[in-house]
């Protein structure tokens, strides 16, 4: 079975949810299937996913956020057969309300800037964590001039460094009358306001915010401006690294470019 088919039914019934005919959900790269109140989905890494459901079954919530739970197996563990289980939370993304999306993941952020450093990050070797890499100068470059133009402003930062949420936007689901919930933990080692930055540049970048949200998000946030320029250099590299970018994609980030390049300087 490969990550992008349907979950057996045998995984279901070892998540609680036998019996009950599954969907595929919007989201998750088209990966994640809901029987009744569960949510499955690949895990991508055994060590990040036992991580995180272990960090996320204790986690307290507060009025200003919550987190689906994890759901163990029959047999106890977190993982049937390269999938992972989730409670089923109602709500929607809505990538309109970036300060929204910003204000639930300061408030995720605070609720877990304890945690220690886990070991996965430094192995991971997807896409997404080599980007990360390269956004930090911890790897070179894709030969690219509007990449290489975002990395001459790069400066050191000194904000300290904690787990952070680095996909945001599209993974903070609203329903009325309920907190914030915050779903689809990508996890990164990096400065707090890192979140804010890549919420507010995919925001820009993809939805149709304007250009002067990207100093407006950043008020109060330390280094601000070189977390922006980190965060859209990230996104830059990551459509690199997955082998998708083209000249219609470089149309779409030059304008975003120019204003976090003028913002830096």
């Amino acid at each position: 079975m490969t990550a992008q088919s349907r979950p057996s039914d045998e995984v279901f019934s070892a998540f609680g949810s036998g019996g009950t005919r599954p969907e595929k959900l919007d989201g998750g790269r088209g990966l994640t299937w809901r029987a009744g109140p569960v949510v499955v989905r690949p895990t991508g890494g055994g060590d990040e996913a036992n991580w995180r459901a272990g960090v996320l079954e204790r986690l307290a919530h507060t009025g200003e956020f919550r987190t689906p739970r994890p759901i163990r197996a029959a047999s106890g563990q977190w993982i049937e057969a390269g999938w992972e289980a989730w409670q089923w939370v109602p709500g929607a993304a809505d990538e309109s309300r970036v300060l929204d999306v910003v204000k639930a993941g300061k408030a995720f952020h605070h609720a877990i800037s304890a945690l220690p450093r886990p070991s996965f990050i430094d192995t991971s070797d997807d896409p997404w964590a080599r980007a990360d890499r390269i956004a930090w100068g911890e790897a070179p470059l894709p030969a690219d001039a509007m990449l290489e133009r975002l990395a001459a402003q790069f400066h050191p930062v000194e904000s300290p460094s904690q787990v952070i949420h680095g996909d945001l936007l599209g993974n903070v689901l609203f329903a009325e009358g309920e907190p914030p919930t915050i779903i689809d933990w990508a996890p990164y080692w990096r400065p707090a306001g890192l979140g804010a930055a890549i919420a507010v540049v995919d925001a820009v970048c993809w939805y149709g915010s304007p250009i002067e949200l990207l100093p407006a998000v950043g008020q109060g946030i330390p280094e601000w401006e070189q977390l922006l320029v980190r965060a859209f250099a990230f996104r830059m590299a990551t459509l690199h690294l997955l082998k998708v970018w083209d000249s219609s994609l470089a149309d779409r980030h030059a304008p975003v470019t120019d204003a976090i390049v003028a913002l830096v300087r």
